[in-house]
């Protein structure tokens, strides 16, 4: 009786979609299932009597292998997310579980490992995180939205840009957005950072310099101008271009003409003209420290990037895009931030913007040693003074396993207490309708403060 009933097991994995295979305490393989052999490329006969690492090729078998965790802890793991290698060498991002395999009397005699095929989910993965997203820009907030669009149109001219914003909300990012989607792409993009040179060097280095100039100039150099012909030249930090080289930018900007240091004649500039500002130079007009007429010349068409604190809609889609950008560059498998992180992040003021966010995750990526980056991995000004107290307060009001929807609900819950339960604010804060945040208080059945200090339980 004992063929029929391995019979009818081999019939029942085979029948079920996901990849199932168990090895023996020898670590090779015993059976192999049909998914298991659609997902990774090799055949049951090709796999069986093999060890498990040289068929199952997986980002953790030579650093934290699951499977083995389970052997000598006894404890099954469930879902986490990794990648295999299948027959062709292509990266098949897959979720696995974990469990001992014990004979009729309880004893352990192998272990068994299921797993899932993630492509289609990351492929959807994919498309959602590229419908919040614009030439390597990433967002879902509304201003962002409409700046995204402008950029589509002016790109298309020759027209001169300044970009306003504070230091770090991507002016560059913007910049060469408007490179790519001209007529100009295919030639060069060439940036100079105005406020990190002294005027002469500036000035050589923008115009560039011919033999003979000054003592040390043994043979023509070009400049950021020449290097740029035929493209587009981001001038970054304008407004930090003293009175007396601002008169020179004028005439480059006006008459598309320029002379070299030591040069005796002008040279004619085909580059399109893009330029950047973290002050005001409104501001600085009043004060008379910028030419009023380079600031028309320059300001043909303004765009101005909200600093983060404004699009805080926009934290959760960084969070994820900065994560896979560095899992890729240092090869981690970090899959995302723990409960306890976001509302952290969320309430941070960042005055340092994207570029802030965007060290803090790196920071993180690198010392994680989990599949989830926690408080504990956050630079030393990020973690609250009481962390421990407030994550024994946290998991003893919305539980300890917190799921998605667990996480929504301790998120929203952030947001209501840290803008004093005000519901119109918290909206567009999470830029979404007051309406929708309703739906999600009441389905959540959270318990919101009255104004005269009663809790009001919403559902």
């Amino acid at each position: 009786m004992k063929k029929p009933v391995e019979n009818q097991t081999q019939i029942i994995l085979d029948s079920i979609a996901e990849g199932v295979f168990t090895i023996d305490l020898d670590w090779r393989i015993t059976s192999f299932n049909r998914a298991a052999e659609k997902i990774t490329g090799i055949k049951k006969n090709e796999a069986l009597g093999r060890y498990c690492w040289e068929v199952f090729r997986a980002s953790i078998c030579e650093q934290r292998c699951e499977l083995r965790e389970t052997m000598e802890t006894g404890r099954p793991i469930v879902n986490p997310s990794i990648f295999i290698v299948n027959s062709q060498g292509n990266r098949i991002p897959v979720s696995i579980s974990t469990a001992l395999l014990k004979d009729k009397n309880r004893r352990v005699i192998g272990g068994v490992e299921t797993f899932r095929d993630l492509s289609v989910v990351e492929e959807l993965r994919k498309e959602l995180a590229g419908s919040h997203s614009f030439m390597d820009i990433v967002s879902k907030n509304k201003e962002m939205r409409q700046l995204f669009r402008k950029l589509e149109m002016i790109a298309e001219s020759n027209t001169t840009v300044l970009l306003e914003g504070e230091s770090g909300t991507g002016k560059e990012l913007f910049a060469k957005a408007i490179h790519s989607l001209s007529h100009r792409k295919n030639g060069p993009m060439t940036t100079i950072n105005c406020g990190s040179l002294p005027d002469t060097l500036l000035e050589s280095e923008l115009f560039g310099y011919k033999a003979g100039a000054f003592t040390d100039a043994k043979k023509d150099k070009p400049g950021r101008i020449a290097l740029a012909e035929g493209g587009t030249l981001f001038l970054d930090e304008i407004g930090d271009v003293s009175p007396l080289l601002q008169m020179r930018f004028l005439r480059v900007l006006q008459d598309k003409v320029y002379e070299p240091l030591g040069g005796v004649k002008p040279e004619k500039a085909d580059v399109r003209f893009v330029a950047a500002t973290n002050k005001n130079l409104e501001n600085m007009l009043r004060e008379g420290t910028f030419r009023e007429d380079l600031y028309y010349r320059i300001n043909v068409v303004k765009l101005f990037l909200p600093p983060l604190r404004k699009r805080k809609e926009d934290i959760p889609l960084l969070i994820d895009h900065f994560i896979r950008k560095f899992n890729h560059l240092i090869d981690k498998e970090i899959q995302g931030i723990s409960p306890e992180v976001l509302p952290v992040l969320m309430s941070h003021k960042f005055l340092g913007n994207i570029r802030e966010l965007e060290n803090i995750i790196e920071y993180a990526t690198v010392i994680c040693k989990n599949n989830f980056i926690g408080i504990e991995h956050l630079p030393e000004y990020l973690q609250p003074k009481s962390h421990l107290s407030e994550k024994i307060k946290f998991q003893g009001t919305f539980g300890k396993d917190l799921g998605f929807s667990d996480l929504e609900k301790s998120f929203i819950y952030e947001a209501l207490r840290k803008n004093n339960w005000n519901r119109s604010f918290t909206a567009a804060q999470l830029g979404i309708h007051p309406t929708t945040l309703w739906r999600k208080i009441k389905r959540h059945k959270l318990e919101i403060p009255k104004q005269d200090g009663r809790s009001k339980r919403v559902g």
